[in-house]
């Protein structure tokens, strides 16, 4: 936060600061995920970019430019050294790719402990400007009775994901490669849809899988629930196993965001996201005192938001009673 020229709170989307006597507001975000460049480090660094830029698009703001903070182990031992050199090589594929410069940063390496680095892990900001700070976007459903789409391949993958790391305690498998002309194109996207106010709020949907996603714009919404009815991949109807489900839920993949459409512009943007073949396809409808998921017409999940409200804010001390009860 920034004094009074904070727009979006803290937790709502990209951070965004007003510029004091114009229509502008300037778009930031921080990301990196250190399990994505442990599992293959040069795509990880395309990530890393891919992702703050696309959080800076997701607010509605054009991304102009980079820093990053890069954290590796000991550069002395070669695989450390490779890690480093691999994940500077895809941050500077995906920069270019974007258009977004590398403008400074820093390095911090020997980051170890009794001989065990940490997972390398550049951590990657880009800032936005948005011309008309009224247009800003968080990530929450605004109201009732929007139309809920999926910006992006519905299909995820469970490699290097989340759902791996906390249900199974796994870091394993080949994070989902990121296609850099699909990238852009769906943040360009996304700029225009937010000018144009078709779209009145958006997510990024990477972390977590599109099951977290739909429950992060639900809460802190005002009360708006959900309706939604996600794809299964054809592979999984086919195997008739429990797999296609939570592959669909927490499943992770790169250029996906949810969006609420604002009522008759859902032609506009379908229309607008063929012109740039970025996938797109209502899954659902905002409203509701729940949170409701289906996969391919089965539900599989109803909450209500107060209990996905207690849930959210409680996290991170569950977190920390976890970890004492395990020392204990």
């Amino acid at each position: 936060m920034v004094r009074t020229n904070t727009v979006v709170l803290p937790g709502l989307g990209a951070g965004v600061v007003r510029v004091k006597g114009t229509a502008r507001a300037l778009v930031f975000s921080l990301d990196g995920n250190g399990r994505h460049c442990f599992l293959d480090p040069a795509e990880g660094g395309r990530l890393a970019v891919a992702e703050a830029a696309r959080n800076v698009a997701c607010a509605g703001a054009v991304p102009i430019g980079a820093t990053n903070c890069l954290n590796f182990g000991n550069p002395e031992r070669p695989e450390i050294m490779w890690q480093f050199s691999q994940a500077v090589d895809g941050i500077a594929e995906a920069c270019r790719a974007l258009d977004v410069p590398i403008t400074g940063g820093n390095v911090s390496l020997y980051n170890e402990t009794d001989g065990q680095a940490i997972y390398p892990t550049p951590v990657l900001g880009v800032v936005g400007v948005l011309d008309d700070v009224t247009h800003v976007l968080t990530r929450v459903f605004p109201e009732p009775d929007l139309e809920i789409v999926l910006l992006g391949d519905p299909a995820g993958g469970l490699g290097g994901s989340e759902y791996l790391k906390q249900a199974h305690g796994l870091v394993r498998g080949a994070p989902a490669p990121v296609d850099l002309d699909r990238e852009r194109a769906l943040q360009e996207l996304l700029v225009d849809a937010a000018r144009g106010r078709w779209i009145r709020s958006a997510h990024d949907g990477s972390d977590g899988g599109l099951a977290v996603t739909l429950a992060e714009c639900c809460v802190e919404s005002g009360a708006v629930g959900a309706q939604v009815d996600l794809p299964e991949s054809v592979e999984s109807v086919e195997r008739d196993d429990r797999f296609g489900v939570v592959q669909a839920l927490f499943g992770e993949a790169p250029s996906r965001v949810v969006v609420s459409v604002a009522t008759g512009q859902r032609e506009r943007l379908l229309s607008r996201a063929r012109e740039r073949a970025v996938p797109a396809v209502v899954i659902g409808r905002t409203g509701g005192d729940r949170i409701r998921l289906a996969v391919a017409g089965e539900q599989v999940a109803d909450i209500g938001l107060d209990e996905a409200e207690q849930a959210w804010g409680q996290g991170l001390t569950r977190h920390f009673e976890t970890v004492a009860s395990r020392e204990a």
